[in-house]
């Protein structure tokens, strides 16, 4: 009797203590990212200590939450899904009514924490489709598109009402990584980006003004080179500057001599490159599509169609983060607020892609247990 007894507890002790193993090649290649964005927020803050203890402090909350998201199962996180988006909505229904910001209703303040509600969307929403194609026969149906196309609309269109074109844009797409890796077929697919790209015309006139200027900044900065087109032009100016290899830690003019706006946020990664050069961007480049490839690696070993899809869908807005922000600040894409990746001063976008790097994790420990 008292051997059967040690044997039980025996065995609740190790079904408790075992621990997920995390990927440890992910996670050592955030926390490599992570320390480069604090080494450069501190020269691009002038040196300032309180832009790093506070980036360190949103990394550490960003680690807690994936941590303790890897330790959920899939199948967890599976039936979670729904409440999370409904949740997300409402925080979205809620901001438009009391939130506040520069000249944009994007931000909640709880007094004890201040945080921006879409950003929660940029992984709830490819849960959501996930969580929606998982039951349903792939590829999927006409009816399982226009479905979709409503589960991605909801949020993409009260973010846009903010107004937050680039993020809402980036939700809808997270949202349309997981419907395409589906088994969407290519003509299906080129249907959508025709009437996407039909739809271009008539979505200019509902624009803002700002925006209709930024895409006009796009194609002709020098048009107002004192004006809406002095961040590309500045910030193209510092990527040059940088050379092969750099003016050096804490040696860019731009920021510096503030002729770079938003330079440790937006556009971080132009004082990254106009202190560490062609090399530095290179080596960051390629811890970036590291991530990348390991998130699909994870993705392609995933054992059921919600954990697959939704793992595909954020290692895909990862890529598109860095594509978008790296495209913005070399005059190759409008400008449209995007963050670096890990780099950026910002909590909650560091909270929320962590949180995401904690569902890679939980798809890859779990990836011989799915039910």
């Amino acid at each position: 009797m008292i051997e059967q007894s040690l044997s039980y507890v025996s065995d609740l002790a190790r079904r408790h203590l075992r621990k997920p193993r995390l990927d440890l090649p992910l996670l050592l290649s955030l926390i490599l990212v992570g320390a480069i964005g604090l080494v450069t927020l501190y020269s691009a803050g002038d040196k300032d200590p309180r832009i790093v203890m506070n980036q360190s402090a949103r990394f550490l909350l960003g680690g807690v939450m994936l941590l303790v998201i890897s330790r959920i199962p899939p199948s967890t996180l599976r039936t979670w899904t729904p409440w999370l988006y409904v949740f997300s909505i409402m925080l979205l229904v809620i901001v438009e009514i009391f939130g506040e910001g520069r000249g944009a209703n994007r931000w909640l303040d709880l007094k004890f924490v201040r945080f921006q509600p879409s950003e929660i969307l940029k992984l709830s929403m490819p849960m959501m489709v996930a969580w929606y194609l998982h039951s349903q026969r792939l590829p999927p149906s006409w009816k399982d598109l226009f479905v979709v196309a409503v589960l991605i609309a909801i949020p993409a269109g009260l973010i846009a009402e903010q107004p937050d074109l680039g993020t809402a844009i980036l939700v809808a797409g997270s949202g349309c990584f997981a419907l395409f890796l589906s088994g969407l077929s290519w003509w299906r697919i080129g249907g959508i980006f025709a009437v996407v790209a039909g739809a271009a015309p008539v979505a200019w006139h509902f624009l803002h003004e700002y925006q209709r200027n930024r895409v006009r900044m796009f194609m002709d900065p020098e048009s107002d080179p004192l004006g809406n087109g002095w961040h590309i032009i500045q910030s193209e100016i510092a990527v040059g500057a940088g050379g092969v290899f750099g003016k050096g830690w804490h040696h860019g003019s731009q920021s510096r001599l503030e002729f770079l706006p938003e330079h440790t946020t937006d556009f971080v990664f132009a004082v990254f490159s106009e202190e560490f050069g062609l090399v530095g961007v290179l080596a960051l480049i390629a811890l970036y599509i590291f991530i990348i490839g390991r998130s699909l690696w994870i993705a392609a070993n995933a054992k059921d169609t919600y954990s697959r899809l939704l793992a595909g869908a954020i290692g895909m807005s990862f890529f598109v983060y860095v594509m978008v922000n790296g495209g913005m600040i070399t005059g190759l894409m409008p400008v449209v607020g995007v963050p670096l990746p890990l780099v950026s001063y910002g909590g909650t976008s560091i909270v929320s892609l962590l949180t995401g790097f904690g569902v890679l994790m939980s798809i890859h420990a779990h990836r011989n247990l799915v039910r």
